[in-house]
């Protein structure tokens, strides 16, 4: 008995120790947080854009920023950028900006806002100098608005025009012994093809052709612009591999010169009138974001609201539009008499349909009341161009992938798996023939079938009536554009599915003109939470695990994964989603 009294005492003495000492630390990183100063913008500084950082919709905070001077673990959203380089062209303290050209993973719309930024700063007269080891071709449509290109001697450069791959499950499905019952609408349809397929049908090579060229023509346009070379001239380039190294490059004018990293940094140095061993103010984006000062804080309010992730039922994390949730937004805008207008940007290839529908309709509602512009980003198809067909106005970038309208499901039939693979039978009782409808441990029968397809083609036809009501366009002509099929946004400029070209930046000054104000501030929803609510788990997101996995994989096998995961949310659900993951190289 002595013994145990001994242990616990001692270990109730140790719990004490431990909580008075945890206590401590958290008020020491309270203390910390609280005495943190932004970061300093020297005079003579030039501002560095990391081209191979991933720029999502909203800015990305690591919990762990709040801790650590580490400048990678905050990163600004795509608008973030724009409102920072229209503040750098007005900051006497800014000289320059230094775009770190390497290989961008981001979206061609998103490029596109932040090149167009670039070109706006170049008016204020400052430089910006654009260098690479690694320069990919997104990379180098943001890149050639630079006054120089400069890529690394023995580093690499593509010029081989655009690709988009895709992944083909059938293959699997049936080593597997999984039969993937497949229900759709419109004959372009294609979300179930890499489930149904070892390859791409006609209508979805003709489709993709179509958008992809699209496309490429606006790259090859705005290179030919910039370098001031035809347009023929680039492609025939690209045809025949001409461009293989970056003195391939130099040589047909594409960049100005091959240096090494010390050179450019002796370049910047004379521009800036320095010395040989005068240190350069180099300031990233991302710590020029956290020094602030970009956002407007005065003049009535306007909504602005991200959409960005798949489409699903109920809640939903940082990289999902759960309806849940942006019902709650929608909604708090809508109601709010202090909001005079709504900016919903969308980049999105959909997901669930009924949650499209009941966002379609919040944002409906909200239109009744106050204006409503949508801005599409790099994606806004089938669910994504669905929840924001009610909208005023929208805006996209000629290089947005957008339409799709058509919905699809799946049922798999996991009977050959589980008993062929894993030896698992099932057995039951049911009180009606199809009280198990939808189960996937058998395969369905005709009627079952019929039911599902039926299903799917109401869905279809709402979904044609929403966009025909909301584009103010017969539903004969919303079918003839729909079935399905995926359109760039120079191409749906034309048929009628947007209303404008243009950035963010443009739908938010559309909608304070339609509320015609003079003065605006923005009201940003989600709202961005605080480093204690994602350290302790109220927060909506698991950002270090995603962030963490992002790292590792890279950004096209992140994609990868993320489409493995979305197999899961079609089963069982009506999906309004984009027809395939594409990804163009």
């Amino acid at each position: 008995m002595a013994g145990f009294f001994k242990m616990f005492f001692a270990s109730l003495l140790a719990l004490i120790i431990f909580s008075v000492v945890g206590f401590f630390i958290f008020l020491a990183l309270i203390a910390g947080l609280a005495s943190s100063d932004k970061p300093t913008v020297e005079k003579n500084s030039v501002l560095v854009i990391n081209l191979s950082q991933p720029y999502l919709e909203q800015q990305v905070e690591n919990p762990l920023a709040a801790f650590s001077s580490n400048d990678a673990l905050t990163v600004p959203g795509v608008y973030d950028v724009v409102r920072l380089l229209h503040k750098a062209a007005n900051d006497n303290k800014i000289k320059g900006i230094y775009l770190q050209s390497g290989m961008n993973p981001n979206g061609f719309a998103a490029c596109e806002e932040i090149r167009n930024a670039l070109v706006a700063f170049k008016r204020s007269g400052k430089f910006i100098l654009a260098y690479s080891e690694m320069m990919n071709q997104k990379s180098y449509h943001v890149a050639n608005v630079a006054d120089r290109i400069y890529v690394n001697p023995k580093g690499f450069f593509d010029w081989t025009g655009f690709s988009s791959q895709l992944i083909f499950l059938k293959g699997t499905l049936e080593k597997l012994n999984i039969e993937p019952q497949i229900f759709y609408a419109g004959k372009f349809k294609s979300a179930t093809e890499h489930f149904r397929s070892d390859k791409m049908t006609e209508e979805n090579k003709l489709q993709t052709s179509v958008w992809l060229g699209d496309l490429y023509a606006h790259f090859l346009l705005k290179a030919a612009e910039a370098r001031k070379i035809d347009t023929a001239t680039l492609h025939q380039l690209a045809n025949e591999a001409t461009v293989r190294t970056p003195n391939d490059a130099v040589t047909h004018k594409l960049i100005d010169g091959i240096k090494y990293d010390d050179e450019i940094k002796d370049e910047i140095k004379e521009k800036l009138k320095l010395g040989k061993y005068d240190k350069i103010n180099l300031i990233s984006i991302n710590s020029y974001f956290k020094a602030g000062g970009f956002k407007k804080y005065s003049g009535e309010r306007i909504a602005l609201i991200y959409a960005e992730g798949s489409i699903i039922d109920g809640g939903g994390d940082q990289s999902q539009i759960g309806s849940a949730d942006y019902i709650k937004l929608i909604r708090k805008a809508r109601l709010d008499k202090t909001i005079r207008a709504i900016v919903f940007r969308v980049n999105s290839g959909g997901g669930s349909a009924l949650a499209s529908e009941t966002i379609w309709r919040e944002l409906a509602l909200a239109k009744k009341e106050k204006p409503v512009v949508v801005s599409f980003g790099d994606v806004a198809a089938s669910g994504g161009y669905y929840i924001s067909c009610a909208a005023d106005s929208i805006f996209a970038s000629p290089t947005t992938i957008t339409g799709s309208i058509g919905v699809f499901g799946i049922i798999p039939n996991m009977e050959g798996f589980f008993k062929n693979k894993l030896g698992v039978t099932f057995d039951g009782v049911k009180t009606g023939p199809y009280a198990d409808l939808g189960a996937i441990y058998r395969p369905m029968n005709e009627n079952e079938k019929k039911f599902v397809q039926q299903s799917i083609d109401e869905i279809y036809m709402t979904f044609k009536q929403r966009v025909a009501e909301g584009r103010k366009r017969p539903v004969e002509h919303i079918d003839s554009i729909g079935q399905g099929r995926v359109w760039s946004g120079s191409k749906a400029i034309e048929n009628g599915l947007i209303d404008k070209f243009g950035g963010l930046q443009d739908a938010v000054e559309c909608a304070a003109r339609m509320a015609k104000l003079t003065k605006y501030r923005l009201r940003e929803y989600p709202e961005v939470q605080n480093v204690f609510d994602r350290l302790f788990g109220s927060s909506r997101d698991n950002t270090l695990r995603t962030e963490a996995m992002r790292k590792e994989l890279g950004e096209d096998q992140f994609k990868i994964y993320q489409q493995m995961l979305r197999v899961k949310q079609m089963t069982n659900t009506p999906q309004a989603r984009l027809p395939f993951e594409f990804f163009v190289n």
